[in-house]
C-alpha cells in the first residue's frame, strides 16, 4: 500500500508547540546520523545500522465521527471525514510556524491529540549533505550508492494535490499536500533555479518575465529599508547576497559572477510576510517549473506582474489587464489539470489589484476603466503566435480575449492545483494584430515609463492583502472534498 507507514517513538500532544519541538528533535537526530555516517564513509568506515534509523518524522491525527467539526466555513485546519490522517514532514527549521499553526487548528477544532513519531521513510543523503566530494575513491562511491538512501523518484509525485489519492482507500489519508521527500526535492530545486536558500522566501511572491522589474524592485526595497518604522529587515539576492539592510540601506554588495535561470530577491520581514520577487523568464515551462516548487513553501499568494500583447484596438500601450479568466493554450499542465477545469478568480486578490491600480494611478470611475481592462487572457506556448494571428483571430473573438501572454494561465492553474491564491495584472507592451509592434527605441522608452508604476501597483496589492489579513485569502473555492487538513 502506498502509504502504509510504520511509526516508532510515538508521542501524543495537545500542545502544538511541544509537538513541533518533538518533530524538530526527531528530524535533527536523523540528520546527525546521516552526517556521522557520511563522515565515517570519508574516513573509511560505514554504519549501516545508523542509516536505517535516519527517517523522516511523521505527524498524524485520528478523528472519529463525534470529533468532526461542523463549521462549513473553514477552508483548512479541519477534516471533513472521520479517519486516520498523517504525513511525513521535513525541515522544521523552515516550516516551524506553519506546522505550529496547522497543528494548533486541528487540536483546537477536533479536541483530539496529534501523534508524532519516526516514520519508516528514510531521509535521502542528498537532502542532508549539500556537497559530496568529487574525488571519492571507487570503493567509496560504491559504498555511497549501496549504503546510503538516494532520492526515490517513484515516491515523489503530485497524486495528492491532483486529487488522485482522494479516490483511494488508504490506511492513512494524507495530512498534507506533499510528502517530506517531495518537499525536500522542491527545496533543492528552488535553490538551484533561484540561487537563494529556501529559508529566505517570503509568504507573498511576485513573478515577472522581465529583468527590468528586478532593478526597480531593488530600488524600491532600499527605500523601504530606510523608512520608519522598519517593517522590513533586509534584502537578499542571488547567491544569498545581502544587498541592503535597515541599518545599511545603501549597502554596496558584490554581485555574483552569473545570474541563475530564475533569479530571486527577497525583501524580508520578521513575520515572514515580506515579498519574494522572481524573474521567471519567458514561457509556460518556466512558469510551471517555478510554481511546482514554490508551492511546497505554502505561500499566502503569488501574483504575475509581467507584460502582454493587447488584443483590443481601444487599448493603449501601458494600459493594464486584470485577468479574471484564462484560455489555457500553454499545454504544460494538461495532464495534471485538464483544460476543461475553470480557474476561478480569487475575489480578495482581484479587489486588491483593482484598488492598487486606483491608488497608484490616482484614477477612478470611467478613467480607471479606460486604463485597466478586466477580461479573459490567452496564455500560449507559441512565442511567435503573431505569425498565426489570422487563424487565431476567430478564437480571440469567441473567447472575448483582451490580451495574450505566455505565463499567466500557467501560474494561475498551478495556484488552483496547489491551493495557492493567485492573481494576474499585466501591462500592455504591444498590439501586434493592430500593427503596434515594439521597436527597439520605442521599447526602451515604454519600459522606462511603465515598469516603475506597474511594480508599485503589484507591491501596493501585496500591502492591501497583508493588511486585510492573510487568512481571508485561502478561499474554499481552492479546496475540494476529502482534502488534506494542512493548508
Amino acid at each position: 500500500m502506498q502509504n502504509a507507514y510504520q511509526i516508532t517513538k510515538t508521542k501524543q500532544f495537545t500542545d502544538a508547540t511541544l509537538a513541533v519541538d518533538y518533530i524538530d528533535f526527531l528530524y535533527q537526530e536523523s540528520c546527525e546520523r546521516i552526517k556521522a555516517a557520511f563522515q565515517g564513509l570519508l574516513n573509511g568506515k560505514t554504519d549501516e545500522a545508523a542509516m536505517q534509523e535516519a527517517t523522516y518524522p511523521f505527524v498524524g491525527i485520528k478523528v472519529t465521527h463525534q470529533d468532526l467539526h461542523v463549521d462549513a466555513g473553514l477552508s483548512f485546519g479541519v477534516v471533513s471525514d472521520p479517519g486516520y490522517y498523517g504525513s511525513t514532514i521535513t525541515r522544521p527549521d523552515i516550516f516551524r510556524n506553519y506546522y505550529v499553526e496547522q497543528l494548533h487548528l486541528l487540536i483546537t477544532r477536533h479536541k483530539v491529540p496529534v501523534i508524532v513519531g519516526s516514520s519508516n521513510v528514510s531521509i535521502p543523503l542528498s537532502f542532508v549533505i549539500d556537497h559530496v566530494p568529487i574525488n571519492l575513491e571507487t570503493d567509496q562511491l560504491k559504498q555511497l550508492q549501496e549504503g546510503f538512501v538516494l532520492p526515490n523518484l517513484s515516491r515523489i509525485d503530485d497524486r495528492t494535490p491532483n486529487g488522485e489519492n482522494a479516490l483511494l482507500d488508504l490506511p492513512v489519508r494524507p495530512m498534507a499536500l506533499f510528502t517530506a521527500e517531495r518537499v525536500d526535492f522542491s527545496l533543492h530545486r528552488l535553490q538551484h533555479y533561484t540561487a537563494t536558500l529556501p529559508s529566505h522566501f517570503q509568504s507573498f511572491t511576485l513573478l515577472t518575465n522581465y529583468q527590468r522589474y528586478i532593478e526597480a524592485f531593488i530600488a524600491y526595497s532600499r527605500e523601504q529599508l530606510k523608512a520608519e518604522p522598519h517593517n522590513y529587515t533586509h534584502l537578499i539576492g542571488p547567491g544569498n547576497t545581502v544587498l541592503a539592510t535597515s541599518e545599511e540601506p545603501d549597502l554596496k554588495a558584490e554581485p555574483i559572477p552569473y545570474l541563475p535561470q530564475m533569479p530571486a530577491y527577497h525583501l524580508v520581514r520578521k513575520d515572514g510576510q515580506g515579498i519574494t520577487f522572481i524573474n521567471i523568464g519567458v514561457g509556460p515551462s518556466n512558469a510551471k517549473t517555478i510554481t511546482d516548487h514554490l508551492a511546497v513553501l505554502r505561500p499566502d499568494c503569488w501574483l504575475m506582474v509581467g507584460h502582454c500583447a493587447g488584443l483590443r484596438s481601444t487599448q493603449m500601450l501601458g494600459d493594464y489587464v486584470l485577468a479574471h479568466a484564462y484560455v489555457r493554450e500553454d499545454h504544460v499542465l494538461d495532464q495534471d489539470l485538464p483544460t476543461w477545469i475553470p480557474l476561478p478568480p480569487i475575489a480578495e486578490v482581484q479587489v486588491a489589484l483593482q484598488q492598487a491600480v486606483a491608488n497608484i494611478t490616482d484614477e477612478t470611475g470611467i478613467d480607471l476603466k479606460a486604463r485597466m481592462r478586466t477580461g479573459t487572457l490567452v496564455t500560449t506556448d507559441n512565442r511567435n503566435w503573431e505569425l498565426q494571428s489570422r487563424e487565431l483571430s476567430e478564437r480571440f473573438r469567441q473567447s472575448r480575449a483582451i490580451a495574450v501572454d505566455m505565463e499567466s494561465a500557467t501560474v494561475a492553474a498551478n495556484g488552483f492545483r496547489f491551493r495557492v491564491p493567485y492573481g494576474t495584472l499585466l501591462c500592455v507592451s504591444d498590439k501586434p494584430i493592430h500593427g503596434e509592434i515594439k521597436l527597439q527605441g520605442m521599447a526602451n522608452s515604454f519600459y522606462q515609463k511603465s515598469v516603475s508604476q506597474h511594480l508599485k501597483i503589484g507591491l501596493e496589492a501585496v500591502r492591501l492583502l497583508r493588511e486585510a489579513g492573510v487568512e481571508q485569502l485561502h478561499s474554499r473555492k481552492l479546496r475540494g472534498f476529502s482534502e488534506p487538513p494542512f493548508r
